[in-house]
């Protein structure tokens, strides 16, 4: 047994494509379909059936994936815990954070928590909801900082990481000052998130209810809210943009409304990290934040 054996079944489980989840994990096709074959071997049964398509786990599969993805991070905590130990590791913290999150309001929170007792040294990988999240599922981040909205259940995996507001914000739908103002809400361009966005899937939550009363049709989309901001600077649409990211903007009349308040998304920004202990400088400061929020 090999752990990368166990990052292997996690990226087949997540990509569902032998193709894809080999280019996830930087390894060539046949050599990743080798390793899923020797975890199949070493565990007795088949975990995943193939077909044209891709592949699906197996009830055996379904049935060992929460362990699995436990016992990935339970070795990750054990390696990070001797290093810490043995004085080879620095005690960095290691954050994964969505891009918006990133530029506007990690710096100053980040800043603010280290008044209180001095943080060693910090790591930011900034990136997509989904890569954010795989970061923490596979141990590569210990914290995961985005935003959440109460109704719109988590996609990490169930039982195994928790997570409280530390923040909030707002989705305002927004467009460029020189817009036509005059056009139907209908007719403008939309300015999507992709699906690899956690705001998107919070904007398609809940403008479900609303499809009857906003027809509209995707002219352009990222899983960037700076890249959808530019382009609705440019005048090329209407986008549903983090008012922390556009407060600016929107002062200085760059931006401005597209419709009432009553379209307005509130959102909780969440540091989200594993149930299972962290080291003991990450569990210090995972209590910091719990007093500082609470006070």
């Amino acid at each position: 047994m090999e752990l990368v054996w166990l990052e292997d079944f996690i990226a087949l489980a997540e990509q569902g494509g032998f193709i894809r989840a080999a280019q996830a994990r930087h390894v060539t096709q046949p050599a990743f379909s080798r390793r899923i074959r020797a975890l199949e071997e070493w565990i007795g049964v088949e975990l995943f059936k193939r077909t044209a398509q891709g592949a699906t786990l197996t009830p055996a599969g379904e049935h060992i994936l929460n362990s699995v993805q436990d016992a990935a991070l339970r070795l990750y905590r054990i390696r990070d815990e001797a290093r810490e130990i043995a004085g080879t590791a620095a005690k960095s913290l290691r954050f994964s954070a969505t891009h918006s999150l990133s530029f506007t309001f990690f710096p100053k929170w980040i800043r603010q928590l280290g008044r209180g007792a001095p943080i060693e040294a910090v790591r930011l990988l900034s990136d997509s909801m989904a890569e954010c999240e795989r970061m923490l599922v596979h141990g590569q981040a210990q914290f995961l900082l985005s935003h959440r909205h109460p109704d719109v259940p988590t996609l990490l995996p169930t039982g195994q990481f928790i997570s409280k507001a530390v923040g909030q914000d707002t989705l305002v739908p927004l467009m460029g000052a020189e817009a036509n103002i005059e056009a139907d809400i209908e007719t403008l361009p939309y300015l999507a998130y992709t699906k690899e966005s956690g705001l998107g899937r919070i904007l398609e939550h809940q403008l479900r209810d609303k499809a009857e009363y906003l027809h509209l049709r995707p002219f352009f989309s990222s899983h960037l809210a700076a890249v959808l901001t530019s382009m609705a600077l440019e005048n090329k649409g209407v986008a549903w943009l983090p008012n922390s990211l556009t407060e600016q903007e929107q002062a200085e009349g760059n931006l401005i409304r597209a419709l009432d308040e009553s379209w307005d998304i509130p959102l909780q920004i969440h540091l989200t990290r594993p149930v299972a202990p962290l080291p003991s400088f990450a569990e210090a400061f995972w209590q910091d934040v719990s007093h500082s929020f609470q006070q």
